[in-house]
C-alpha cells in the first residue's frame, strides 16, 4: 500500500474544496452557529473539520471506504492483520478486546496491574477474573507486569480460562517478556491481549521495547494520544492471528462504541502514520538521545535519582524499559511526589505525568527537545532547592505486596450492582468494596469492587488522600467512607 497516502485527510480536503453545506450534525454547521467567543479560544479551523464520517467526510453508504482504508494503512505500517480506530480512547478498545475473547461468568487472566478501565470491562461483561499478581520491587515499592511464570502457573489452575490480559508498558515504562507470555497462551490455543495503551510508538524505532505484535499478541490496545500524536481519546487496537475473529472484534466494538466518532479523531490518527512510517526512525533517534542527555543532567542534582534499567530490569523485575519514561525518585528529600508535583506546576507551569508517593516522572515523546528539556532541568532544579520546604510529615503508609493483595470475593459486576451502603473507613475492614478506589494517575486501582477491604489497605489510602494522592472515582474522595456490599 502507498504509506504517503491520508485518506481521512485527503477526504476532509476535498469535503472542504467542493463547497458542501451540511443538512446534518454537528448543529454548529462548520462553526457558524458556535459562539464567537468559543471559536477565539478553539480557533474556527476546529469547527470547520467537525464532520460527519458518512453524509459528510464519505457518503451515505460509505462507498469510498474512508475510514476502512486508513485503518488498512494504520495496520501495514506496525505489521498487523487488522486495525480499528476507536474515537473513545483505549478505555472502550480494551473493553472491546476482552469481550472478543471472555464472556459472562467465563474466566481470564488478568494482570492485578491492571487499568481501571480493564476493571470496569470486567464490570460490565461478569467476566471473572483470574489475578496474576505482578512483581513487586520490595525496596522500591513499586510493581512490575507479571512474569510468563505466573501466567503459566495461573493457566495450570485455571484450565478453563478463556485467555490471558496483560499492561505494558507500565505507566513507569517497565515491560514484560511479551513474547514469552505469548508462547504460554498459544501452547493452550488462548489469545493474548496485550493493554499497551503507552506503547504507540514502540514499532517506530529498533531501540524501544519490542511492540506487542512482534512479539505474537493476538489483539494490541494502543492509545496514541499518550505518545503518539494523536488527539485526547484516539486509540487503535490491533489483531493478528486466528484465534479472534475480525468480525468478532468489530461486533464487540460496534456494541460499545459511539455512533458519532470524530473526524477529528480519525484525521490525526490518519496524519500520525503517516508521519511514523515516513519519518518515525528519524524522530525517534532525537527523542531517545534527548532522553539520554535529560537523564544524565537529572542524575547530577542532589536528591534525584533517575531510575534506569539498573534499577527496574533483571530476574524477578522487568523485562525491559521505554527510556522515553523519565522515572525520578525524591524519598531522599522525604518528599512525597503529590507535593513535588503541585510545587512544580505552581511555581514552573510544569505539568508531570506520575506523582505517587515517593517519585515523580516526566513523560518524553518526539515533540520535546531541548528547549523543554531546558525547561524541565531549570524546574527541577528549583525544586531541589526548596525541597525542605515541602516535607510535610505525613508518610504514605504502603503496606508489603502480601497486604496490598486482596481477596476477590465476589465478581466485580456482582459487588459493583449488588446493595450497597457507605461505611466510615475505621468500619470497612473486612467488608466486601462496591466501588473502585484508584489513586490516579496512573489510574491502577488498589481495591476494586468484588474485593474484601482490610486495614492496611484503608490505612494506605487514608495516609495517601492525607499526604495528596487523589482518588476520583470514589464516592466520597476522601476515602473517610467507602461504598460496600450490604451485608443482610
Amino acid at each position: 500500500m502507498d504509506q504517503s497516502k491520508t485518506p481521512v485527510l485527503d477526504a476532509l480536503a476535498a469535503y472542504h474544496e467542493s463547497g458542501q453545506t451540511p443538512f446534518t450534525p454537528p448543529g454548529h454547521k462548520q462553526g457558524r452557529g458556535a459562539d464567537p467567543r468559543v471559536r477565539a479560544v478553539l480557533g474556527d479551523a476546529v469547527f470547520r473539520s467537525d464532520v460527519l464520517a458518512t453524509s459528510g467526510l464519505d457518503d451515505r453508504t460509505s462507498s469510498h471506504a474512508v475510514v476502512e482504508e486508513a485503518q488498512a494503512l494504520m495496520a501495514e505500517a506496525v505489521g498487523a492483520d487488522h486495525a480499528f480506530f476507536s474515537t473513545c480512547g483505549s478505555s472502550l478498545s480494551v473493553k472491546s478486546a476482552m469481550l472478543s475473547v471472555a464472556g459472562p461468568y467465563e474466566k481470564l487472566l488478568v494482570g492485578r496491574d491492571a487499568h481501571k478501565s480493564v476493571v470496569s470491562g470486567l464490570i460490565l461483561s461478569g467476566i471473572r477474573p483470574v489475578w496474576v499478581d505482578p512483581q513487586w520491587d520490595a525496596e522500591r515499592h513499586l510493581a512490575h507486569p507479571p512474569s510468563p511464570e505466573a501466567f503459566e502457573a495461573a493457566f495450570a489452575e485455571h484450565p478453563d480460562a478463556r485467555g490471558a490480559l496483560v499492561t505494558t508498558p507500565t505507566p513507569y515504562g517497565t515491560c514484560s517478556d511479551l513474547a514469552a507470555i505469548a508462547e504460554v497462551c498459544h501452547e493452550r490455543s488462548r489469545p493474548l491481549i496485550v493493554d499497551e495503551a503507552w506503547g504507540a510508538h514502540l514499532p517506530f524505532h529498533p531501540d524501544l521495547p519490542t511492540w506487542a505484535m512482534d512479539a505474537g499478541a493476538d489483539i494490541c490496545v494502543t492509545s496514541v494520544h499518550k505518545m503518539g500524536s494523536g488527539l485526547e481519546q484516539s486509540s487503535v487496537f490491533h489483531l493478528q492471528g486466528d484465534l479472534i475473529k475480525p468480525e468478532v472484534l468489530r461486533s464487540r466494538e460496534d456494541l460499545l462504541g459511539t455512533t458519532s466518532p470524530s473526524v477529528l479523531v480519525y484525521a490525526a490518527l490518519d496524519g500520525w502514520r503517516r508521519q511514523m512510517v515516513e519519518q518515525g526512525k528519524a524522530l525517534y533517534d532525537e527523542a531517545l538521545t534527548l532522553a539520554d542527555e535529560v537523564r544524565t543532567r537529572i542524575s547530577r542534582i542532589d536528591g534525584m535519582r533517575v531510575h534506569g534499567r539498573d534499577d527496574f530490569c533483571g530476574p524477578g523485575r522487568a523485562a525491559d524499559l521505554d527510556p522515553l519514561q523519565i522515572i525520578i525518585d525524591i524519598s531522599a528529600w522525604e518528599v512525597t511526589g503529590y507535593r513535588a508535583a503541585d510545587w512544580l506546576r505552581e511555581n514552573h507551569r510544569i505539568n508531570l505525568h506520575i506523582a505517587d508517593h515517593r517519585r515523580i516522572s516526566a513523560q518524553l515523546t518526539h515533540a520535546d527537545d531541548r528547549s523543554t528539556a531546558d525547561i524541565l532541568l531549570t524546574a527541577l532544579t528549583d525544586l531541589a532547592a526548596h525541597a525542605g520546604e515541602l516535607r510535610t510529615g505525613q508518610p504514605v503508609h504502603v503496606p508489603p505486596p502480601s497486604q496490598l493483595r486482596l481477596e476477590q470475593a465476589a465478581l466485580p459486576r456482582d459487588a459493583f450492582f449488588g446493595p450497597t451502603e457507605q461505611v466510615a473507613s475505621d468500619k470497612a475492614d473486612g467488608r466486601i468494596a462496591a466501588e473502585m478506589l484508584t489513586p490516579y494517575p496512573p489510574g491502577i486501582p488498589a481495591a476494586l469492587p468484588g474485593e474484601r477491604l482490610t486495614a492496611d489497605v484503608l490505612r494506605y489510602l487514608r495516609s495517601g488522600v492525607a499526604a495528596g494522592m487523589v482518588v476520583p472515582d470514589a464516592v466520597d474522595t476522601k476515602v473517610e467512607s467507602v461504598r460496600v456490599l450490604r451485608e443482610d
